[in-house]
This record gives C-alpha cells, sequence and structure tokens, in this order.
C-alpha cells in the first residue's frame, strides 16, 4: 500500500479527538485479551494490515498464542475460544459488517448473556473504535513496519 496522506499532520484536533476516545475505550472493562481478539477480528474483515500488525504484535506481547491467532478467522471451527469470546466475535462481525448483517437479534442476544448492559456498550464502542481505525488506515495508505522495512531493502 502506498501512503495517501498522514491525517495526524492535515487534521491533529480530530486525530487527537480520535485518539483520546481509544484510550478511553482501551481503559473500560473488556478484558484486554479479549479486546485484542476484537480488533484483530474486525482488522481482518476490513483488511488493515496496520491494524493486523499492531494488534497481533500486542497480542502476542501480553501472552496470546500462536494457535489462536492463527485460528481467529475461522473461530467458529475452533474449540480455543471461550463462550464470551465468541459472543464477543459473532457481535464484532455483526457489527463490521453491519451493512449487510443489520446486528441481528440472536447476535445480540448472545451476546447480551455474556455480558453486562455496561460491558456491551464498551464492546460496541471498542468495535466502533477498531472500525474506525481500519477506515483510517486503509483509506489514508498507513503502511505497516514491515512494510516499510521492506520497501527499504528494496
Amino acid at each position: 500500500m502506498q501512503p495517501r496522506l498522514n491525517p495526524f499532520a492535515a487534521a491533529p484536533e480530530s486525530m487527537k479527538a480520535m485518539l483520546d476516545l481509544s484510550a478511553a475505550v482501551n481503559a473500560g472493562g473488556i478484558e484486554h485479551s479479549l479486546a485484542e481478539l476484537v480488533k484483530i477480528r474486525a482488522s481482518q474483515i476490513n483488511g488493515c494490515a496496520n491494524c493486523l500488525h499492531m494488534h497481533t504484535k500486542d497480542a502476542r506481547e501480553a501472552g496470546e498464542s500462536e494457535a489462536r491467532l492463527y485460528l481467529l478467522n475461522a473461530w467458529r471451527e475452533s474449540r480455543l475460544y471461550t463462550a464470551r469470546e465468541r459472543a464477543a466475535l459473532a457481535w464484532t462481525e455483526a457489527l463490521t459488517l453491519v451493512a449487510e448483517s443489520h446486528a441481528p437479534q440472536d447476535v445480540y442476544d448472545q451476546a447480551k448473556a455474556h455480558f453486562t448492559p455496561k460491558e456491551m456498550v464498551e464492546l460496541t464502542m471498542l468495535v466502533i473504535t477498531i472500525n474506525s481505525w481500519n477506515r483510517l488506515a486503509v483509506g489514508f495508505g498507513f503502511v505497516h513496519p514491515e512494510d516499510a522495512k521492506h520497501a527499504a531493502a528494496a
């Protein structure tokens, strides 16, 4: 991907608001391991290499297993994820693909069974925030560090 625009330079006030939102969402009650899975899954759906690089690295550093990272795209077929994680991943997919899914009632009910009302809001804000970052990164051509190293070597 070619860099298109640096939104931090072009609109620092807007990007500060985005960073502040991220900090507030990250300070919420959703456990870090689950938050990283949500961020990775949304980033997989959105094809965001920059966010995938960042959040798989963060998940590994926090102790996430390679197997769970490799199988995340196929979480429905794996027994490596808890019922709470499955509910969060289904909700993440429903909201990330909201134009197609319309956030179905059964997916909401499944999430509601595993999350308090406050956690439902925090989870939803987490999904909203990573989807926003994905759109910034993909739209403006953020280059992840491995691509930058590859380009420099070439």
